[in-house]
C-alpha cells in the first residue's frame, strides 16, 4: 500500500504548530535514525492536553524498549518508520485510509489505525474526530509498544483498528469514605497522573470522585472527614460555617487537591464528576465525631449548601458534573422539595453547563422535576443489581421485599424509599419511559467483588450490552476496595489487605489493572480483538497466560452466580459474599444481619435478587413436592454450575502454576484469589443442596432428607475452613469495610457460627423419627439435575410494537419437545409491577398468544419470555440462559415512535 508523496504544502499544514506540544518527543537529531519513530502530529491537537499527554505515554513506551520517539521536520529527514496522528480529512490520512478501504466512524470518541508507507518508509497513521478519541489511538500505540514481544512489529497492525464506542459513558467511581485509608491517596499529587492515565488508557470517559458516602446513616458518626464536603472545601461568603477542628490551610489544601484532581482528569481526557452524597450537617448520637459542622441552622442550611456548590463549581472550572443522593441516607428528611430544588439552583448559578446526576433510591418525579427546571442536562443513576453485581442482565424482577408499599412509613424520614417509592432502592425502577428527559447511566456497586481479584471478558462484553437496555447510556463501577475503612473503621496500612508485604503493590489500583482493563475496554468496545487485553496477560504471565485468563475467568463468574441466585441481603455492607456471614439453615433464633430476607429469615427462606427467574430452597421444594414447576431455575442447577466453575477454575489455574508454584508476585495474587473464589463456589454449591434437603425435612419429615442436609452443611464447612486456613491466609486477619462484625474481620472468624447452626442440626436429626423406605426413593428425583432441553424452539422479536394495539407473538417449538402447555409471561419494562401471564394457543403448527391493546398503551417498553410445559423435561423457560449465561434470557420490544 502505497500513499501519494507528501508535499512541502501538506507537510507543512500537518506540522505546523507541533513543536512544542509533543512532550515525550525528542528533537529529530537527537538519537540514531535505526533506533528511534517519527511523529508528525496534526496541528489541530497540538494544543490538546489529552494528546499531548498521549504522545508523552507512547514515548515513554518506546523509550522503555530502547527506541526514541522523535518530532519530524520532513519525510525526507524522518526515522525509518514514522507515526502520523491526524483528523481523517488532512490529505495523507483520506488517502491512507482509501487505500485501506476504511472509513471513520463519524461518531464522537471512534478511532482507526492503519498501516500506510510514504516516500518507500513504512509508517502507522492514528486518526479520529476528536482529541479524546485520538488520545485513545495514541495509547493504543503505546499499550501496544509496551506489552509487545517486538515493539516495531507492534506499531504495525497486520489488520486495520476501527472502533466507535458502544456505550457513551463508561465511568469508574472513586470513593473518599476514611480518614485512615483514604487521604494518603487523596493527598497524594504523585498518585493521580499514572492512575488517570490508566483509566485514560482502558478507554474509560468519566471520573466520579464521590465525597460523603461513608455513612448510610448520620447516627453514631466517628470518621466524618469530608462526609458533609462543603465546609472541608471552601468557605463560603455570608455565611460562617466550618468544620470544627479543621484548619483553615487544610481547607484551602483540600480545594487545591480538588481543583488539581478534577483539571488532572480533564487533561487525561476523563470528565470529572464529583459525588456529594451527604448535604445532612448533624451527627446525631456522635460523640465520637471527629469533626462537627458549626454555623448552620435550618433556616440557612439550603441556602448555604446552594451557595457553596455555586462556589465550588466556580472554583474548579473542570467539574463537569455533579452526584447527588436525594434521598434520607443523604442526611435530608425524604420529600423536603424546596431544600433539594434549592440545592440543584446551585449548580445553574455556576454559570455553565454542569450534569446533574441524580441517584436513584427514593427519586420521584417532583424531584426529577425541579432538576429538569434548572435547564441543566439530567442524568439518573439507578443501581445494577442492587448494591452487587448478577449475572450479566438486567434482572427480570426485582424481590417481594422491594416492591411498593404505599402505606409502609408515610410520614418518616425515608417515607418514600421505604414506602411507595421502595421499588427505586436497588433497580432500574420505573425510570425506563420512552419518553424520558433524562439520560441513563447504571452504576454497579461493589458487593459482590471487592476485594478478590476479577476478570471475565465474555461476562463483562455482556454486562456492556445490559447496560444499554432499553436505550441507557453507559455505566459506573464502583472501583474495587470500595467502601474500604467504611465508617470509621480504617486501619493504616496497605489497602489491598495482604499480610504478606511482598503482595502489596505499590499503588491499590495496580491489582486491579486487569479488571478496569477489561471493564473499560469491553464497556466502549464489547467485540474488541483479544488481543486487548491478552496482551497484557502474555507480558505477565508468558507461555502461562491462556490458563490465567481462564482460570480467573471461571472464578470470577462464581459469585456473581451466588448473589443473583440468592440474595440475603441487597445491602453491600451487610452481605459480603467474598467474606460471608453464615446464615443459619436450622437454628432460626441464632443472630446474623440479614434484616431484609423473609421470615423465619433462614437460609432456605433467602429470595433470589431475580425471583422471576430463580427459586430459593424453600420455593423450589414447594413447587417440586406439590407437582408445580414454574420453569425457574432451581438452587440445585446452582449448584451444579457452582461445582462445574470452580472445577474449571481450579483446573486451569494448576496449569498456570505448573512451572512455577511459587512464581511472581502478580501470579501469587492471582493464584490465591481463584483459589478462594473457587472454594466459595464450592462451599455455596454444598450449602444450596443442604439448604434444600432441609427444606424438604421440614416440609415432609423426611429423616433421610435432615441426614444428607447435615452432610452437605458439614462438607460446606469442610470447604470453607480449607479457604480459611489456606490461600486466604495471605490476608490480614482484619479486612474492614465497617465497624460490625459482619463487616470486618477474617474467613477464619466465620467458622464459629457455622459449628452452632451444625450442631443444632445435628440435634435435630438425634431426636428425628426413623426413616421409613419411601424416604430413600423420593430423595434421588429431587436432588436430579433438571435438563434444559430449548433447543430447536423459534420466536420472531417483533420489530415494535404500537402503542393501543395488540401485540401478536408467536412461538414454534419442535415436536420432539412433545409440549403439553406454553404461557406467555409479559411486563411493562417496570420494577414496580407483576408479570401479566396468558395461555399460548395452538395455531397452524405453531403457538400464540396476544398482548392487549390496552396494554400496550403506555410509554414503556415491553419485556416478555416464554414458559413451557414438556412431558419429558418438565418446565422450562425460552429463551432462557445458554450454557454460558452471558445472553438476556427475555425479550425486549419497543414501541414505534410515530405511536
Amino acid at each position: 500500500m502505497t500513499t501519494p508523496s507528501l508535499s512541502r504544502r501538506d507537510f507543512l499544514q500537518l506540522s505546523a504548530g507541533s513543536l512544542g506540544a509533543l512532550g515525550a518527543a525528542s528533537p529529530e537529531a537527537a538519537q540514531p535514525e535505526e533506533k528511534s519513530v517519527a511523529i508528525l502530529l496534526d496541528p489541530s491537537f497540538a494544543s490538546s492536553p489529552p494528546v499531548s499527554l498521549a504522545v508523552q505515554e507512547l514515548g515513554q513506551a518506546l523509550a522503555g524498549r530502547g527506541l526514541a520517539l522523535r518530532q519530524a521536520h520532513s519525510i525526507e529527514g524522518a526515522a525509518p518508520f514514522f507515526i502520523v496522528a491526524a483528523g481523517p480529512n488532512l490529505p495523507l490520512a483520506a488517502a491512507a485510509l482509501r487505500s485501506a478501504a476504511v472509513q471513520l466512524p463519524a461518531r464522537p470518541e471512534s478511532l482507526a489505525l492503519v498501516t500506510t508507507e510514504l516516500n518507500g518508509k513504512p509508517g502507522v497513521l492514528a486518526t479520529a474526530n476528536d482529541s479524546r478519541s485520538l488520545m485513545y489511538a495514541l495509547r493504543e500505540l503505546a499499550d501496544r509498544v509496551r506489552h509487545a514481544p517486538d515493539p516495531m512489529q507492534a506499531l504495525q497492525p497486520l489488520k486495520p483498528l476501527v472502533e466507535e464506542p458502544f456505550t457513551e459513558v463508561r465511568s469508574v467511581g472513586r470513593l473518599f469514605v476514611s480518614d485512615v485509608e483514604d487521604r494518603p491517596w487523596f493527598e497524594n499529587r504523585d498518585f493521580w497522573p499514572p492512575y488517570l492515565s490508566m483509566l485514560a488508557a482502558q478507554r474509560f470517559n468519566r471520573l466520579h470522585l464521590a465525597l460523603g458516602i461513608g455513612y448510610d446513616s448520620l447516627v453514631g458518626v466517628t470518621d466524618s472527614y469530608l462526609l458533609f464536603a462543603y465546609p472541608f472545601l471552601l468557605s463560603t461568603p455570608g455565611y460562617a460555617v466550618r468544620a470544627v477542628q479543621l484548619a483553615d490551610d487544610v481547607r484551602e489544601r483540600n480545594l487545591e487537591l480538588l481543583q488539581f484532581i478534577s483539571s488532572q482528569a480533564l487533561a487525561h481526557g476523563l470528565d470529572f464528576q464529583l459525588g456529594i452524597w451527604t448535604h445532612g450537617y448533624q451527627w446525631p448520637d456522635s460523640p465520637h465525631a471527629t469533626y462537627t459542622i458549626e454555623g448552620l441552622t435550618p433556616q440557612n442550611h439550603a441556602a448555604y449548601c446552594r451557595d457553596s456548590l455555586a462556589a465550588l463549581l466556580r472554583a474548579c472550572p473542570a467539574i463537569s458534573g455533579v452526584t447527588l443522593r436525594t434521598h434520607a441516607e443523604s442526611g435530608v428528611r425524604e420529600g423536603s422539595y424546596a431544600f433539594w430544588k434549592t440545592v440543584f439552583e446551585g449548580a445553574a448559578q455556576s454559570g455553565r453547563k454542569v450534569e446533574l446526576d441524580l441517584h436513584t433510591k427514593g427519586l420521584d418525579q417532583t424531584l426529577i422535576d425541579s432538576a429538569l427546571a434548572t435547564g441543566l442536562p439530567v442524568r439518573l443513576s439507578p443501581k445494577y443489581w442492587a448494591e452487587h453485581v448478577g449475572l450479566p442482565y438486567q434482572q427480570a424482577a426485582i424481590r417481594e421485599l422491594e416492591m411498593p408499599r404505599e402505606h409502609a412509613h408515610p410520614e418518616g424520614f425515608s417515607a418514600l424509599s421505604t414506602g411507595s417509592r421502595s421499588f427505586t432502592r436497588y433497580g432500574y425502577a420505573d425510570f425506563l419511559r420512552d419518553d424520558r428527559p433524562y439520560s441513563i447511566l447504571y452504576r454497579v456497586w461493589p458487593g459482590t467483588h471487592r476485594l478478590l481479584l476479577s476478570g471475565d471478558p465474555a461476562t463483562t462484553a455482556a454486562h456492556a450490552h445490559a447496560f444499554r437496555f432499553c436505550g441507557g447510556n453507559g455505566a459506573e463501577l464502583f472501583e474495587p476496595l470500595s467502601f474500604k475503612g467504611r465508617r470509621g473503621s480504617g486501619i493504616p496500612g496497605g489497602r489491598c489487605g495482604y499480610a504478606d508485604e511482598s503482595l502489596e503493590p505499590s499503588q491499590d489500583w495496580q491489582k486491579y489493572e486487569y479488571t478496569y482493563r477489561l471493564w473499560g475496554r469491553l464497556l466502549y468496545n464489547p467485540q474488541t480483538e483479544p488481543d486487548s487485553w491478552r496482551r497484557l496477560l502474555r507480558s505477565r504471565f508468558h507461555t502461562e497466560a491462556p490458563f490465567v485468563e481462564a482460570a480467573l475467568g471461571n472464578a470470577s463468574r462464581i459469585l456473581p452466580l451466588v448473589t443473583t441466585t440468592h440474595m440475603p441481603s441487597a445491602a453491600n455492607d451487610t452481605y459480603v459474599p467474598e467474606l460471608y456471614t453464615n446464615q443459619p439453615i436450622a437454628d432460626e433464633s441464632a443472630h446474623h444481619p440479614y434484616g431484609d430476607t423473609p421470615s423465619p429469615k433462614v437460609f432456605a427462606n433467602v429470595s433470589p435478587l431475580d425471583p422471576q427467574l430463580f427459586s430459593g430452597c424453600s420455593t423450589f421444594v414447594e413447587e417440586w413436592t406439590s407437582q408445580q414447576r414454574t420453569g425457574r431455575y432451581s438452587p440445585l442447577e446452582v449448584a451444579k454450575w457452582l461445582d462445574d466453575l470452580a472445577a474449571a477454575a481450579l483446573s486451569h489455574l494448576a496449569l498456570a502454576t505448573r512451572s512455577d508454584a511459587e512464581g511472581s508476585a502478580e501470579l501469587r495474587r492471582v493464584a490465591m484469589d481463584v483459589q478462594i473464589q473457587a472454594g466459595l463456589g464450592r462451599f455455596f454449591a454444598a450449602k444450596l443442596r443442604s439448604g434444600v434437603l432441609f427444606a424438604f425435612h421440614a416440609r415432609s419429615g423426611s429423616r433421610v432428607a435432615l441426614e444428607q442436609a447435615l452432610q452437605e452443611y458439614r462438607r460446606a464447612r469442610t470447604l470453607w475452613a480449607q479457604v480459611a486456613h489456606g490461600p486466604a491466609r495471605v490476608y490480614v486477619s482484619d479486612i474492614t469495610i465497617g465497624p460490625l462484625p459482619h463487616q470486618r474481620g477474617h474467613w477464619l472468624d466465620r467458622l464459629p457460627a457455622m459449628d452452632l447452626d451444625i450442631e443444632v442440626m445435628a440435634r435435630q436429626l438425634a431426636a428425628a423419627a426413623p426413616a421409613v423406605a419411601s424416604e430413600h426413593s423420593a430423595l434421588p428425583t429431587l436432588l436430579a439435575a433438571h435438563s434444559r432441553v430449548m433447543s430447536g424452539c423459534r420466536h420472531v422479536l417483533p420489530a415494535h410494537f404500537i402503542r393501543g394495539t395488540p401485540l401478536d407473538l408467536s412461538l414454534s417449538v419442535p415436536n420432539a419437545l412433545r409440549l403439553v402447555a406454553a404461557r406467555l409471561h409479559y411486563r411493562h419494562v417496570d420494577q414496580a409491577e407483576d408479570y401479566q401471564v396468558v395461555q399460548l394457543d395452538p395455531h397452524a403448527g405453531e403457538y400464540r398468544a396476544s398482548i392487549p391493546g390496552s396494554y400496550t398503551a403506555s410509554s414503556y417498553p415491553l419485556q416478555y419470555f416464554f414458559e413451557l410445559q414438556l412431558l419429558e423435561h418438565g418446565a422450562q423457560l425460552y429463551p432462557g440462559f445458554d450454557s454460558e449465561r452471558t445472553q438476556q434470557p427475555y425479550f425486549v420490544v419497543t414501541a414505534d415512535r410515530a405511536t
